[in-house]
């Protein structure tokens, strides 16, 4: 069984889509993204910085969204998530997580968490107006990459589309993000994705209320 340490609005929610995916028995371990909160210490002993996704199996455990993701599709390869090691389209699957994890999602960080990037509070919503910018700039070669498309690999659902999903739902028009409508090729996939039942049953709460 996996443990996964969980909080609702993180990219823990990503990984526990793969886990309904592969369809394997996982527990589910309460947490926080409120970094003025207590961790369980067991979180913070893998994962110093306090963040999650943090998984945990049998004989191991590690943090990372993107990591986290590879190493599950990898483990589990009856679910076909991922290409295979001599797919062609196995390189830009790495990449394209990769890509989410140090470009997309650090771009929201500037806009969540802008006193993580500055000196001064005086800074930071010039800090938050770059990430907005930044946003749109990292979602455009995503739009741009998947032009032609059915899905983020080609005509293969994939991780990369479970992902992409994910991130969408941080959008958000009050903190100055761009639409989603801005980018149809990203929204087509994203509209698909939240149909699967796996989507479903984990995003109940952002399908009822988007700004939960």
């Amino acid at each position: 069984m996996y443990q996964l340490f969980y909080a609702l609005k993180s990219a823990s929610m990503g990984v526990r889509v793969l886990l309904e995916e592969i369809g394997v028995p996982y527990e589910l371990i309460p947490t926080s993204v409120d970094m003025t909160q207590p961790r369980p210490p067991e979180q913070l002993a893998i994962n110093p910085n306090g963040w999650v996704p943090v998984l945990l199996w049998e004989n191991g455990a590690m943090y990372e969204c993107a990591a986290i993701a590879m190493f599950l599709c990898d483990r589990h390869p009856e679910a076909r998530l991922a290409p295979a090691i001599n797919d062609p389209t196995r390189a830009t699957y790495l990449q394209t997580l990769v890509y989410f994890s140090n470009s997309v999602q650090n771009a929201f960080q500037l806009t969540y968490y802008p006193d993580r990037f500055v000196d001064a509070p005086a800074d930071e919503e010039s800090a938050q107006r770059r990430g907005s910018r930044r946003l749109r700039e990292t979602w455009t070669v995503i739009e741009q990459q998947i032009e032609g498309n059915e899905w983020v690999l080609g005509d293969k659902f994939s991780a990369a589309d479970i992902y992409l999903f994910m991130l969408t739902t941080w959008l958000r028009q009050a903190k100055g993000h761009p639409e989603l409508d801005a980018f149809p090729n990203v929204k087509r996939i994203a509209d698909v994705v939240v149909q699967r039942p796996s989507v479903q049953r984990v995003y109940e709460p952002w399908i009822e209320s988007p700004q939960y």
